[in-house]
């Protein structure tokens, strides 16, 4: 079953850090994490830390899409946020999978993974935070940055996995990898290049709207005229 946010009640495990404690009952094996991806040539510990971190980001977008699906209050943002959530969500369990069949535990959150999660929760509390502080295209453009800028992260790691694959030793955890790439690496394609597409076209509308409209007008408006950007009419 797939776990959007490891704790210890969900069977987590770490390990210790000059500021972290891990109970010894959830303390991962440093042994472990040197054998996975065996045979492929890599630094397995960094490897495993490596794909925690990049796991811990993916459960956040899923929290971060189904925070922006329903804040939005255009219908076209609105369909697409729940389209890419819901391929998010195929993501998380695709790296679930990948790190199992690399020979990991996909529930060992990492010091990486940890520092993911922190950073993530202050993107989405920004999200949050604008509902009700500024006006309808202001916390569009907030939440539309916010996916940008998830998806410049998601598109990184997915581009790092790919050209990882031609660093590996012939083998089952190339193949593994090489799988894993395949299925998603188009989809984060598409992300991203939405995100970066539909931000730049709502900006240069703001830019090229007249200075003396006054804002009630503009308000009044805003949903349609996102809609139209979004949908390129």
């Amino acid at each position: 079953m797939t776990v959007l946010t490891p704790t210890k009640d969900k069977g987590a495990t770490g390990m210790v850090t000059e500021m972290t404690e891990v109970p010894p009952s959830q303390l991962a094996d440093p042994e472990l994490l040197d054998v996975v991806a065996s045979g492929s040539g890599l630094n397995g510990r960094f490897l495993c830390d490596l794909l925690s971190g990049f796991l811990a980001h993916e459960q956040c977008g899923v929290h971060l899409y189904r925070t922006v699906a329903d804040a939005t209050g255009n219908p076209a943002l609105k369909s697409r946020y729940h389209a890419f959530l819901a391929q998010t969500e195929q993501h998380v369990s695709i790296l679930e999978e990948l790190i199992a069949r690399l020979g990991g535990d996909p529930y060992y959150v990492s010091p990486s993974a940890r520092l993911v999660h922190s950073m993530n929760s202050h993107l989405l509390s920004g999200v949050v935070l604008s509902t009700g502080s500024a006006d309808v295209l202001t916390r569009e453009m907030a939440m539309l940055e916010s996916v940008m800028l998830a998806e410049t992260k998601d598109h990184a790691d997915w581009s790092l996995l790919q050209s990882m694959v031609e660093r590996m030793d012939e083998g089952d955890a190339r193949t593994a990898v090489q799988e894993a790439v395949a299925r998603v690496e188009s989809e984060e394609d598409d992300h991203i290049q939405w995100a970066r597409d539909t931000w730049k076209r709502m900006a240069t509308m703001q830019l090229q709207s007249s200075l003396a409209m006054k804002v009630t007008e503009f308000t009044e408006n805003a949903v349609a005229t996102v809609k139209n950007i979004v949908t390129g009419g």
